[in-house]
């Protein structure tokens, strides 16, 4: 049986988009190696918030590592902020699964660890050492980390390294956030916790925002789109602009259109896993 054909999506960018995949495809490995991603055609606009869902090894982190030119496109092009992505992005933030923090800094100085490296924060880092303190003080308040900057690692929860891992990326203030499954390894009221955290920081500072994840809830209450990839190799087969207003609560989940949107997903999901296995 044929592959589907791919879907273009768009979150409402128009003719200028701060994120913009071409007809994208990713092949690791040469010529015969693994296709992950085929004519991936999306735009998210600037400020916007995307999810990425779909089933396991469909590409979805291929997306993202291809976004914050980390690996360069098979064909195609990506585009961000209206300029191909030619290497490794200076105002992208990232947050994954696993926090990954420095064992040997405490919280408020892995919180920091960007204004070290990214320029032009890293130029005035010892002048402004106190200013940049004072911003990542602010910012671990905000979710809720207030007293425990001088904190070890290990002397926190999983949630509370997230919540760390957020301010990390959001601390120099990046055009660009890009989420791999950051709440995937919590418990269930941590990861509903976060989801508000998350939010809130997204509406007061608004960077455009992809997120992955495998949890179809999550990616209703969050963004503004949701696109859906296919079995590998990974296609936009489908997207859907998510229509609740903000801010979205907990509560919003037990809405019959929240239920009925979420259904929707899993049921595409569920048929591009069936004709992943088909063309397997």
């Amino acid at each position: 049986m044929s592959a589907p054909a791919a879907v273009t999506g768009s979150d409402g960018g128009g003719v200028d988009p701060f994120i913009r995949f071409s007809d994208v495809s990713l092949r690791y490995g040469g010529a015969s190696g693994t296709l992950a991603v085929q004519g991936a055609t999306l735009d998210i606009a600037r400020g916007g918030f995307a999810a990425i869902v779909g089933p396991s090894g469909c590409g979805k982190s291929t997306l993202l590592k291809m976004v914050s030119g980390l690996i360069a496109p098979t064909t195609g092009q990506v585009q961000v902020d209206g300029k191909p992505v030619k290497g490794p992005l200076g105002f992208v933030g990232m947050a994954f699964q696993n926090p990954t923090p420095l064992p040997w800094y405490n919280v408020l100085d892995n919180v920091m660890l960007p204004l070290r490296i990214v320029e032009p924060y890293r130029s005035a880092y010892r002048a402004r050492y106190d200013e940049y303190r004072a911003k990542a003080e602010a910012l671990l308040e905000v979710v809720g980390l207030r007293g425990f900057g001088e904190k070890k690692p290990w002397q926190l929860s999983g949630g509370m390294l997230q919540r760390a891992s957020l301010c990390r990326a959001l601390i120099h203030e990046p055009a660009l956030l890009l989420l791999d499954e950051p709440f995937g390894a919590l418990d269930a009221f941590t990861r509903e916790e976060l989801w508000g955290v998350l939010q809130d920081l997204w509406l007061a500072r608004r960077p455009t925002v992809m997120l992955i994840t495998h949890d179809l809830a999550e990616s209703v209450l969050l963004s503004e789109t949701v696109y859906v990839m296919s079995a590998r190799p990974g296609r936009i087969l489908h997207h859907e602009t998510v229509p609740f207003p903000r801010p979205r609560r907990l509560d919003v989940m037990y809405e019959p259109a929240f239920v009925s949107m979420v259904q929707r997903l899993r049921q595409q999901i569920g048929d591009a896993r069936a004709e992943g296995m088909k063309v397997a």
